[in-house]
């Protein structure tokens, strides 16, 4: 008769190379991995600022995974169609979207196809964008105060353009306009391309994005009235923040890379410390310098923590701004 002692000895050890067996087959998933190139959408178009860093992002990360990642455009919805995709997406590792601030606002302004509370797998933070207003070279619009004067003795006859509804560049404006008392008239565009065009070309009279624009403030075919920053950027350090300027508007947009719900977390691990690692190569640091952004990194405990606090604060912006979803 065998002993208590070796049948619970015996038990144990049973249970132990059962868990180690479960383990191994996500082990050896993660270690094959990848297997074909991986997916990045990138959900604005091409030619844009976010365009050229997640094109950088994209070739070092896939360098680090010893694969290939391919980056592929899907613009429109306010930066959304690349986290609608997530939705559907296997959970594979081989599908991976960039996610803006916008997944944790738009929820409360719009019906969506996604919950960023359970739909997302959070990868990691990598940088965040640098926001501005510009108007045309010869505009006899020169400081933002002239824009002020303008829409008072004109209400709702300056327009500017944004890369969508609800996107960070959209409501910083409205925050300042409401702060200033000023009403202005908003025309979404699928991106930076499209609208900067519209400026330039006399359809619009301001154009707010992230730092596209950097190429023509600097040959003076664009002015850039201002930034959104919590302080002034390192390559226009002439140009007022809206904060300095009194309208108690900061608007900071950091932004990463995310996957279906439901990833092995060793897949996850090693998306992660590729990603991570792209952010010590000096051709991504370089596009970074170009476009005045700055490395915001967090982890993917980090990342999702920030997301969810983020949600909270979102609510209370968009409701401030009379732009909550109606229910």
């Amino acid at each position: 008769m065998q002993r208590p002692d070796r049948s619970r000895r015996h038990l144990v050890q049973a249970a132990v190379a059962a868990a180690a067996g479960l383990a191994l087959p996500s082990l050896a998933q993660a270690q094959a991995f990848p297997a074909r190139p991986i997916r990045l959408i990138c959900p604005w178009p091409a030619g844009g600022a976010t365009d050229a860093v997640m094109r950088a992002i994209a070739e070092s990360a896939g360098k680090a995974l010893g694969g290939q990642m391919i980056v592929e455009n899907k613009a429109g919805a306010s930066g959304m169609l690349g986290p609608n995709e997530l939705v559907s997406a296997k959970p594979d590792g081989y599908t991976l979207s960039q996610l803006t601030i916008g997944v944790a606002r738009l929820p409360h302004m719009q019906k969506m196809l996604f919950d960023p509370l359970k739909d997302f797998t959070y990868i990691l933070n990598m940088t965040g964008y640098t926001f501005g207003l510009v108007v045309k070279g010869d505009s006899p619009i020169k400081s933002v105060k002239d824009l002020v004067d303008y829409a008072k003795a004109n209400p709702g006859k300056f327009t500017y353009g944004s890369p969508g509804q609800g996107t960070t560049p959209h409501l910083a404006v409205e925050e300042f306009a409401d702060k200033a008392g000023i009403k202005l008239q908003h025309v979404p565009f699928k991106g930076f391309a499209d609208g900067m065009q519209a400026m330039l070309g006399g359809h619009t009279m301001a154009h707010s994005d992230s730092t596209g624009w950097s190429g023509h403030v600097d040959s003076g075919t664009a002015r850039l009235l201002a930034t959104y920053g919590s302080k002034r950027t390192k390559k226009w350090s002439s140009v007022p923040t809206l904060n300095e300027l009194g309208f108690d508007t900061i608007s900071e947009s950091p932004f990463g890379i995310g996957a279906p719900k439901g990833m092995d977390p060793a897949i996850t691990r090693r998306l992660h410390d590729a990603f991570r690692k792209t952010l010590e190569d000096p051709a991504v640091l370089a596009m970074f310098e170009k476009y005045d952004q700055s490395v915001i990194y967090m982890n993917t405990a980090d990342y999702d923590k920030f997301i969810r606090e983020q949600y909270v604060k979102e609510k209370a912006m968009v409701e401030k701004l009379g732009l909550a979803l109606k229910t």
